[in-house]
């Protein structure tokens, strides 16, 4: 046999071997794919005006979600929110929020986080550590859930249910959400307390 076709002999091998060796890592490390109920799942908000508590939420929000409890190095999530879905039951509020006072939304469409580690504290308590980017500033963050199980759908015998919940705060005028100028007239705070709870489903 002539040194090139043993050359490509070889490299086919080569490949061969990386491709399986790939296709188990894959197959091991894989955790479940869970999808969004819209129905069933939000993101919430919670800011002070004032005195009184303003509070929100966002309509449009999509992703992609992986979670093992067992597995969490496989587990891996990503959350995409469309700004322009925001929604304080004030319209006039509403847009406010979208204009260059606050959110920008025109400029900067999407709200994002992309996890980079999920960890286990105990019992049905686990953090995400990841990168939340809002408008054109991008922060490491970690943000403590609950994970309050899985079970059958009472619907749908085909289907399984899980249920996850966040709750945790940012300082708006860190992701410039705003210039400071209503903070200091003592009528937004700059705090944001933000609930998301999600149920998840998937097939059987």
């Amino acid at each position: 046999m002539k040194g090139g076709a043993i050359m490509k002999r070889i490299i086919g091998l080569v490949i061969f071997a990386f491709s399986i060796f790939l296709f188990i890592n894959t197959a091991q490390g894989a955790a479940p794919k869970w999808e969004f109920d819209r129905d069933h799942s939000n993101i919430y908000f919670d800011v002070k005006h004032i005195y009184s508590t303003a509070r929100g939420f966002f309509e449009d929000f999509s992703g992609e979600f992986f979670f093992d409890p067992n597995d969490k190095d496989a587990s891996t999530c990503y959350i995409e929110v469309k700004v322009k879905s925001i929604n304080t039951h004030i319209r006039r509020r509403d847009d406010h929020l979208r204009s260059d006072d606050f959110f920008s939304a025109s400029k900067y469409p999407l709200i994002t986080f992309k996890s980079t580690r999920i960890n286990h504290i105990q019992g049905n308590q686990y953090s995400v550590e990841g990168r939340l980017t809002v408008k054109d500033v991008t922060k490491d963050i970690t943000v403590p859930f609950t994970y309050f199980g899985v079970r059958d759908n009472p619907f749908d015998k085909n289907q399984l249910v899980a249920g996850f919940e966040a709750r945790f705060k940012i300082d708006r005028l860190a992701y410039n959400v705003g210039n400071g100028k209503f903070y200091k007239m003592g009528v937004v705070g700059k705090e944001v307390e933000i609930t998301v709870s999600l149920e998840m489903t998937k097939k059987k």
